[in-house]
């Protein structure tokens, strides 16, 4: 495999984190083992298997660590808190080493050989892979990522885990048009963005410039790149120069470091997927941090050092629990990609309510996807921050958008993001809204 496609593989799959969709409910506490009756055995609790397709040792394996690791540790939560009374969260992986030819054989495995009850596709392939053979056994599959429109997979049995990128783009602009100081007033914001060719950013790029186009007053887009793995970007740079505010690659680093250097000044745009790189920005002397400053993240919750944020109060618990203070410091440090713990927790959430409405010895897979065709999860006073309906299949409904503050000061970067939208601020599914 030539360098060019590699890379891009290797992005395709750090796309998956983007993820980073709503979760465990923050209120779950700790249910008591269940105590038998004089004379009476304690029964023995019932195994509900999650099964994995992953990649343990692909080209992706590495990037992958830290959502495997996530997903272990909130299953492993569940089970010591005794979380769900009366049943057993187990694991089982599948390893497609990122090959496309695989991710049936892997589902066939898990379903018949395994027994899953509940299957999560890890990898941005499996969803068009997948979706029809999923409907077919109806057999409800959790992915972590869907680049696709919003509407593609209404009614199916992929129910994504990940926020849509159409919705994303124009919630973004929308909150910027409204919220940003530095927003221009006498003309319309100048933006643009540049891209590896992958799914995520054809359609990041199409509804941000869908949506400059239903509101000239406020946007024009200037220009959109996309082209296969480069390491020195040229025309690019000159294209997107006067831009107020731009899109950039994922990974980002070497983009925004030319772009600085340059001497250009747009305010960056990152959403869910850059988070997986900021434990890259202080190696080998890129000191990107300082070339992120006063730049936005829109994410679906809070950041780590969020303390008023219920969902990432989860986060850290799973987290300081599972791991050494030393650890837990290193996790933080390389990224977002542990705050899978999320969306782990937003599966184990929907089992626990299946098993309390049917009973863990009537739990099955039609009655799984019964029950999170009518789920919600609630995020402080708002009950309907995330949720799937009979025919809704992304899991997003509102976002939260954190600005980069460099602290010199502080040894620990990553606590350099912080929140910017004091509220989180609902999802826009309309350009024109």
């Amino acid at each position: 495999m030539s360098l060019g496609k590699l890379s891009i593989a290797l992005l395709s799959v750090l796309l998956s984190v983007l993820f980073f969709s709503i979760a465990c409910s923050s209120d779950s506490e700790e249910t008591p083992a269940p105590l038998a009756r004089p004379g009476e055995e304690i029964p023995e609790a019932i195994t509900i298997t999650i099964g994995a397709l992953t990649d343990q040792t692909g080209i992706s394996s590495s990037a992958l660590q830290y959502i495997d690791m996530a997903l272990e540790d909130t299953v492993n939560y569940y089970n010591e808190k005794n979380l769900i009374p009366g049943v057993k969260l187990e694991i089982v992986k599948y390893d497609t080493v990122y090959d496309t030819s695989k991710f049936l054989t892997g589902y066939e495995y898990l379903l018949k050989k395994k027994g899953a009850d509940v299957i999560i596709n890890f990898l941005p392939p499996g969803v068009p892979i997948l979706k029809s053979r999923a409907d077919r056994d109806e057999m409800p599959v959790f992915t972590m990522t869907a680049n696709v429109e919003p509407g593609e997979l209404d009614g199916s049995y992929m129910y994504c885990l990940a926020l849509s990128p159409t919705y994303e783009a124009y919630t973004f602009l929308n909150w910027i048009a409204d919220n940003d100081p530095d927003f221009p007033e006498d003309r319309p914001a100048l933006i643009g963005g540049a891209a590896y060719t992958e799914g995520y950013s054809d359609i990041l790029f199409g509804a941000a410039e869908e949506y400059c186009k239903a509101h000239p007053d406020q946007y024009k887009w200037v220009e959109d790149y996309q082209s296969d793995f480069k390491m020195i970007w040229d025309f690019e740079l000159e294209g997107l120069k006067d831009c107020d505010y731009i899109f950039t690659p994922s990974p980002p680093m070497s983009f925004v470091k030319s772009y600085r250097e340059a001497g250009y000044d747009a305010k960056i745009l990152w959403t869910e997927i850059h988070t997986v790189f900021t434990g890259m920005f202080d190696k080998d002397k890129l000191d990107l941090w300082d070339e992120m400053d006063g730049s936005y993240f829109l994410l679906t919750s809070g950041w780590y050092n969020d303390d008023n944020d219920p969902v990432i109060e989860t986060v850290n618990k799973v987290l300081e629990e599972a791991h050494s203070e030393s650890e837990a410091e290193k996790i933080r440090n390389s990224g977002g990609s542990y705050r899978t713990v999320m969306r782990a927790g937003m599966i184990c959430e929907i089992i626990k309510e299946t098993v309390e409405r049917v009973g863990a010895e009537n739990f099955s897979s039609e009655a799984l996807a019964e029950t999170a065709n009518s789920w919600s999860f609630s995020y402080g006073d708002i009950e309907d921050f995330c949720t799937f309906t009979d025919t809704k299949r992304f899991s997003q409904n509102y976002y939260v958008v954190f600005e980069v503050e460099v602290d010199p000061s502080n040894p620990h970067s990553w606590q350099y993001i912080t929140r910017a939208s004091p509220d989180p601020i609902p999802q826009v599914t309309d350009p024109h809204g």
